[in-house]
């Protein structure tokens, strides 16, 4: 058919005007199946594990670290993965046939060669066995040890295990030994620059009460009255003049002894009879005594035998027995009493509630202030060369501070002032912008006489805390 029309015709044998359509070419259609759980076995992973070099590792892997590490395998591993084994070098795709090429398989299109089982090969920066140097992957570095593919997907670096990255044996902190532990705990609080030390065996000593001069000047009068009444005595026989020395000598023995045996009694009950001032109307640099709920400040401090935790004063004092021909706790100390052998005290900055205008001040009793503590102790173990073994807590608590537990007769003493215990502080009032602060004052306080109690003036040094024993008392929780 001549024709300046063009026309083709159909398969169906009809001629149609026109040039056949050209033939599009189809775009490839991506199949996707579910992938199967695998549960971490590499058998299982078909096509996925193939493309992925999974399926050669057919066994548990060591712990020894390799350059040419699968993807697979680090990625099993804990922790992040470096850029150099994210970067894999497989480009391909998973797709179906193109029609026309007479299947619909899939294959595997990658950027490299191929080895003989139609896989790519892998790059390596050193000779392999075999004289084939395949190529897969350059890394740029140590890689982490391959571990056992498990299926699970964990957090954390890959240290936190019992291997640490060289493959070596990982130190793993447990408990210390409680001796260890109680010379660090010791050791921190005495070399903490917050917290106050104090040394002082007792808060009343007598010697702070009686001035020396004026002590030195009635120990003269008395030596002098002895010395003019026996010589009356045997010169004229006149004994009045030394039953009269002898009397007034008695009374002042006396009043002296009764303030050494009942001293720290009188300064408690001066504490507990001081008026209680209300912050609110107290003027800077007052002095005051304010009672009320503590509260622990930055630093908490913890009991030395007890553990008593959240405390802002801590006392553990241990007393040993000297008898006749026993060791003397310390160098004053006398047969047939109880002598002062370890001493722990500590203090640091608290809050206190008042009671009276509900106000908040914080008490600097820490920093290394002038603290005079008045607090009750309680008796927590007596032992004796019977019953020593029997405790094994003291024992250790003696080990801690490198003290000998041979056959003594010892006391162990522990007093404390916990949160939420009820306080009395003496002390000055500081005011400084919007912070209401009670510190030491700058000389000390004296009591004055007590005729009542036949007490003699005492001085109170610094910050005054006076807390009952709280071993039996409930605490407000705060």
């Amino acid at each position: 058919m001549g024709s300046r029309f063009p026309s083709h015709q159909l398969s169906n044998g009809l001629y149609v005007s026109g040039r056949p359509e050209q033939p599009k070419e189809k775009a490839p259609v991506i199949c996707s199946s579910a992938m199967p759980y695998t549960g971490g076995d590499i058998k299982k992973s078909g096509e996925l594990g193939k493309m992925f070099d999974l399926h050669r590792k057919s066994g548990p892997l060591g712990n020894q670290p390799s350059r040419n590490t699968s993807f697979g395998g680090a990625a099993s591993n804990s922790g992040p993965v470096s850029n150099a084994v994210g970067r894999s070098n497989y480009s391909g795709s998973i797709s179906s046939a193109v029609p026309g090429t007479g299947g619909s398989s899939r294959t595997k299109s990658n950027s490299g060669p191929l080895n003989k089982h139609g896989e790519p090969t892998k790059r390596s920066s050193g000779p392999q066995s075999g004289g084939v140097t395949p190529m897969a992957r350059q890394n740029s570095g140590p890689l982490p040890p391959v571990l056992p593919t498990t299926g699970l997907i964990t957090s954390g670096p890959i240290t936190s295990g019992q291997m640490n990255s060289s493959g070596a044996q990982r130190k793993v902190s447990g408990p210390l030994d409680p001796s260890v532990s109680m010379k660090m705990r010791t050791a921190s609080f005495a070399h903490n620059p917050a917290v106050t030390n104090l040394n002082a065996e007792d808060g009343y000593s007598i010697k702070g009460s009686i001035p020396t001069a004026i002590m030195w000047l009635v120990v003269l009068l008395f030596v002098v009255g002895f010395v003019a009444g026996s010589f009356i005595l045997a010169a004229i026989h006149n004994p009045i003049l030394l039953i009269v020395v002898v009397v007034i000598f008695g009374f002042v023995a006396a009043l002296v002894t009764w303030n050494i045996c009942w001293g720290t009694k009188g300064v408690t009950g001066f504490v507990s009879h001081y008026p209680d001032a209300d912050l609110r109307t107290a003027k800077d640099g007052e002095y005051v005594k304010v009672t009320g709920v503590v509260t622990c400040g930055n630093l908490p401090l913890e009991s030395s035998f007890q553990r008593v935790p959240r405390c802002v004063y801590t006392s553990t004092c241990l007393y040993e027995y000297r008898g006749w021909d026993s060791k003397a706790a310390n160098t004053t100390h006398r047969r047939f009493t109880w002598g002062l052998r370890s001493m722990e005290r500590h203090a640091v900055d608290f809050y206190i509630s008042d009671f009276q205008s509900g106000l908040r001040a914080l008490v600097k009793t820490g920093f290394g202030a002038r603290v005079t503590p008045y607090v009750d102790e309680s008796v927590v173990i007596d032992i004796n060369p019977d019953n020593k073994d029997m405790s094994p807590e003291f024992l250790r608590w003696l080990r801690g501070r490198n003290l000998s537990s041979d056959d003594r007769i010892m006391r162990l003493k522990e007093g404390y002032i916990k949160e939420g215990s009820t306080v009395s502080v003496m002390g000055v009032v500081q005011r400084n912008e919007n912070v209401l602060m009670i510190v030491a004052p700058a000389e000390p306080i004296s009591t004055g006489c007590q005729w009542a109690k036949c007490m003699l003036p005492t001085s109170l040094d610094g910050l005054v805390l006076r807390c009952e024993d709280t071993s039996d008392m409930d605490v407000i929780p705060v």
